[in-house]
């Protein structure tokens, strides 16, 4: 969708097939990071989504006790970088784009299940039996994209070894207003996000083999008494959580990579580059696709060139943010006494400044 606004902006025609039969209010939270807002910025669309959710004023990785490991000042990272740090509905963030790129423009209950490419033109097959023409072909059709298959071939998921859920939940009065929380436990995780509209996404994580089940007590008793005992407000959220708004998802990646693009066929986000969410950067790469693709097809450049370019200018930092997400997320799930001791240590020690660097970092090398 946001590279629909962008086209759009750019004046250059498109249409987006949607596998789903109608747009409804679905999904749980996204956050998007400073280095997303920069993007958005390139095409007019950051104070729109900006006014859409909540800026946290602070980040804080937490002990299940509430005491904090590491914390983030977040609101005077804002100020200084002049980008704005967003925590909204992901079905409120689609609702913004959906209305900037022209619902006029977007098919419903089509999937794209193949396509040919003849050098000159790309038709695709759609999912209800009909075809359909066009200069280009983005694949953004997700993790287990069907035009990454007919592009790069069919290759297996990377299991991360956790499972998560994820939920929306009224705001409650333990919510510290302003705080995104991450808390790190032994083998699980638990995350706080205030999202504005009165309303809190979190998100759980925990070592299981993939294909689990929560059991006849549902998702909601398994997960408060896998809780039980952890600060709040994680008690009070699960509570005020309705068992059927809760979504288990295990979490999968693709290890990075040397190309996604071929002839008139390319890829976005995690068509391209899915990555593991503890670093809260698998939506924001995707907007960061969309804006450079739109950039690269608007430059003049004879198709095949322009998607060259974009694959050159992206392909090194989607890959990269896969490869530190994983990392990440092994070091997040630590089950071991002595290992989650020193990882805790670590990340206590760690100077302010040290994490400060890497989000500027990450918001000034926005290509």
């Amino acid at each position: 969708m946001t590279l629909a606004c962008a086209l759009r902006r750019a004046g250059i025609s498109f249409t987006v097939f949607e596998r789903a039969d109608a747009l409804r209010w679905v999904g749980a939270g996204i956050v998007v990071q400073m280095n997303a807002a920069v993007a958005l910025r390139r095409i007019g669309l950051c104070d729109a989504v900006a006014a859409a959710g909540a800026s946290p004023s602070d980040s804080a990785i937490l002990h299940p006790s509430g005491a904090p490991i590491t914390r983030l000042p977040v609101q005077r990272l804002q100020q200084e970088l002049g980008a704005p740090l967003v925590c909204l509905h992901r079905a409120r963030l689609q609702s913004v784009l959906l209305e900037h790129a022209g619902p006029e423009h977007v098919r419903l209950g089509r999937a794209v299940t193949g396509f040919q490419d003849d050098g000159h033109r790309v038709t695709v097959t759609l999912s209800d039996g009909s075809t359909t023409t066009g200069d280009v072909l983005v694949g953004a059709d997700g993790l287990r994209s069907a035009v990454r298959s007919g592009l790069l071939g069919d290759a297996p998921l990377r299991y991360s070894g956790y499972t998560s859920w994820r939920g929306i939940a009224p705001e409650v009065p333990s919510v510290r207003p302003g705080l995104v929380s991450e808390t790190w436990g032994r083998g699980a995780r638990f995350g706080v996000v205030p999202i504005g509209s009165g309303q809190v996404y979190w998100f759980a994580t925990l070592n299981a083999p993939p294909g689990g089940q929560d059991g006849p007590g549902g998702a909601r008793a398994r997960l408060q008494a896998l809780f039980a005992g952890w600060h709040a407000p994680i008690a009070d959220l699960l509570a005020a959580t309705p068992e059927d708004a809760i979504v288990r998802t295990d979490i999968h990646d693709r290890p990075p990579v040397t190309r996604w693009s071929r002839g008139r066929v390319t890829l976005l986000g995690d068509a391209a580059h899915p990555m593991t969410p503890n670093l809260g950067q698998g939506g924001c790469q995707a907007i960061e696709d969309a804006v450079v693709l739109s950039e690269c097809l608007a430059s003049g450049d004879a198709v095949e060139a322009a998607l060259t370019t974009y694959e050159q200018r992206r392909r090194e930092r989607a890959n990269q943010i896969v490869s530190q997400s994983w990392r990440l997320g092994r070091m997040a799930q630590l089950e071991s006494p002595i290992g989650r001791f020193l990882r805790d240590t670590l990340f206590r020690l760690m100077p302010e400044s040290l994490a400060a660097r890497g989000v500027r970092d990450l918001v000034r090398s926005v290509s």
